[in-house]
C-alpha cells in the first residue's frame, strides 16, 4: 500500500468533520460528482460550516466510498446502488407516518411545551396593597 493509499484510507484521529476538497482527496471522487451524488440520494447530506462551505462526517466518507465502489465495480445502477446503501448502512426510509399517529404526537409536544412555559412564567396572584 503506498502513503497516498494509506493516507486516504485511515481518518484522522480526533477529526469529526472534512471539508469537501478533503472528502475528494479521501475518496479520489470529484467534488462535483460529490455534489452530484448528494442530489441524487437524499441520505448523502453535507452539513455546513460558519463560512458555508460543505462539511462531511467519516460516515458521509465511508458511503462515497461505497457508492464509488457500487457504481465503478460492480456496475449497479443509481436505483440499484441507493438500496444497497440503504441497506448496508441502515438508512431504508421508513414508510409514512400515519396522519393520526402524527397529529396524537404533535399534541403531546404542545401540552409539555404549554407546562414548560407555565413553569417558567412568574405566579398570576393579587398584585401587592401598597
Amino acid at each position: 500500500m503506498t502513503a497516498v493509499n494509506k493516507e486516504k484510507s485511515s481518518p484522522v484521529k480526533g477529526k469529526l468533520v472534512y471539508r469537501l476538497d478533503e472528502v475528494s482527496r479521501r475518496t479520489g471522487v470529484d467534488a462535483a460528482t460529490i455534489d452530484a451524488w448528494e442530489q441524487e440520494f437524499s441520505f448523502l447530506n453535507a452539513g455546513r460550516a460558519g463560512d458555508g462551505s460543505k462539511i462531511f462526517r467519516e460516515k458521509d466518507i465511508a458511503i462515497i466510498r461505497r457508492v464509488r465502489e457500487l457504481l465503478d465495480e460492480k456496475r449497479l445502477t443509481l436505483a440499484g446502488v441507493k438500496r444497497r446503501i440503504e441497506e448496508e448502512f441502515g438508512l431504508a426510509a421508513q414508510g409514512p407516518i400515519h396522519p393520526e399517529k402524527l397529529r396524537k404526537a404533535l399534541f403531546s409536544v404542545r401540552d409539555e411545551l404549554q407546562q414548560i412555559a407555565a413553569s417558567l412564567d412568574p405566579p398570576k396572584g393579587r398584585p401587592k396593597k401598597s
